[in-house]
Formats: C-alpha cells, sequence, structure tokens
C-alpha cells in the first residue's frame, strides 16, 4: 500500500531526538510523500532543510498560519514572499482564520488570508486552508475570491457534511482527513460518509491529533494507515483501494508525480 502525508509539521522541535527513524517509520509504513506546510518566517529554515535531507519524500509548501498572523501582517508577507521559490514550493499554506484562541486580529487574519490566496491564484498553486470556530467566515472569504484558479485542500476538515458539500461546491476543493476521523464522538466520520474518496486526502497534521490508538500522544506520519483504516470501514472497501485513491488525489492536487 502507498499513501500520502498531505499535511505534517515534521520539522518542529518535537522530532528533534528521533526524526530520522520517524521518516523510516513512515516509509515503513507505506508513506511515500511527506507534504509540509510552513507556519511562520522561523519554520522556514528547518521546513527547506528537510527537503534537502529527504529528497522525493519531504516537500514544502510557503505561507502564514493563521494563529501567527500580527498587526503588521503586510510586512510579515513581503517577507515570507521573499523565502518562495518557483518551482520548489508545491502549494501557499497553511493559511485561513483561527478564532478559537485569539478574535482580536479578526480583520488582519482575514487581509492574510485573502492576500495569500490571490498570490496562489498567481502562482497557479493550490492552497491549504487552516479553519477553527471560523467556517463562516472562511466561506465569506472563499465566496468573493472563488474562480478557477481556486483550488487546494481543506486541512483538517471536522464540519459537518453540509460543510463538507459546501467546500466541494467550490470546484476545486480536497478535503484533508486526519485522525479525528478516528475520534470516537467526533462526528467527521458521519460528515464524510455520503462523500466520494474522490474527494478525499489523509493527513496526520503531526506532531497533533494523532488517531486513535494514540490519541494524547505524539502524531506522525507512519500513523497514516490507521487513518486509511477508519475510511476504509466507512466506505466498505478495501485500505489499498483508499490508498490508491487518496495517494492520486493528493498528487493531483498538489501536481506531483509519482
Amino acid at each position: 500500500m502507498t499513501y500520502i502525508d498531505t499535511h505534517a509539521h515534521l520539522y518542529v522541535d518535537q522530532f528533534d531526538e528521533d526524526r530520522d527513524a520517524m521518516i523510516q517509520r513512515a516509509l515503513d509504513n507505506g508513506v511515500r510523500k511527506l507534504f509540509l506546510p510552513n507556519i511562520d518566517l522561523s519554520s522556514i529554515k528547518k521546513m527547506e532543510q528537510m527537503v534537502l535531507d529527504y529528497p522525493d519524500v519531504c516537500y514544502s509548501m510557503m505561507g502564514i498560519h493563521p494563529c501567527d498572523v500580527q498587526k503588521d501582517w503586510k510586512t510579515q508577507f513581503e517577507e515570507v514572499k521573499t523565502h518562495y521559490k518557483k518551482g520548489h514550493h508545491i502549494a501557499i499554506g497553511e493559511i485561513g482564520i483561527d478564532l478559537y484562541w485569539d478574535k482580536s486580529l479578526q480583520a488582519e487574519q482575514t487581509a492574510s488570508f485573502r492576500a495569500q490566496i490571490n498570490w496562489a491564484k498567481e502562482e497557479g498553486l493550490p492552497i491549504v486552508i487552516h479553519c477553527r470556530e471560523a467556517f463562516d467566515e472562511i466561506f465569506e472569504v472563499l465566496d468573493q475570491e472563488n474562480d478557477e484558479r481556486l483550488y487546494g485542500v481543506f486541512h483538517c476538515f471536522t464540519g459537518n457534511e453540509e460543510q463538507a458539500q459546501r467546500l466541494l461546491n467550490y470546484g476545486g476543493f480536497k478535503l484533508g482527513i486526519g485522525g479525528v476521523v478516528t475520534f470516537k464522538n467526533s462526528g467527521v466520520d458521519r460528515a464524510i460518509k455520503n462523500i466520494d474518496l474522490k474527494h478525499i486526502v489523509l493527513e496526520t497534521d503531526a506532531p497533533y491529533l494523532a488517531p486513535s490508538p494514540f490519541r494524547g500522544k505524539r502524531n506522525e506520519s507512519a500513523y497514516i494507515p490507521y487513518i486509511a483504516k477508519k475510511l476504509s470501514d466507512i466506505h466498505g472497501i478495501s485500505e489499498e483501494e483508499v490508498g490508491r485513491i487518496t495517494t492520486q488525489n493528493a498528487l493531483t492536487v498538489f501536481n506531483i508525480k509519482a
């Protein structure tokens, strides 16, 4: 079986002690490619070093996480753009709106999100969206910005079926499904039961949101098969088929060769 982890922060300090072993565990479990979303200016160097250390395995994105957007977001944005390399980064992400921790910078988060969407359109790249307690706010921006150039992944989807369908109706998005789908009362399993697998990619969000039976522990890309197993149960197909379909989805949306 072959899988892709489309969203993993494997460059963070939590992996400094065993990064090589962690990558090998992922490869041993059939997770052949690992897509790394950026967080802020401080994460770029370590993220890009992983791409150098693990060629054809690790791929990087560029962007500003909504929780790291500041009052001077325009200055942040311009500096992040100086680190962007055309033909190297596979997406603009992760970007979006997060109103869980702090609503005081909602206007700045929204403006940064919109600016990065348009940057992705200019570069012909997919976006990777982070949304926490902000579905309505995200939809408002996407309603205004949606066109044939807008596409990507709605990372860590935890909404209901109606919200999933609304996202898919934009025409260019996949749903990123991770460990939360294995949580007993998350509701994600019900939300995606009637969603065709052609609209889904797998992710871990490592080191966060480890699937059952590792919930509460450090997450890693080697746990992707646990997510695939849950999807095989939900959709009534084999894990091999889940791997085949979601891998092709990931390669297509991120424009990566197998």
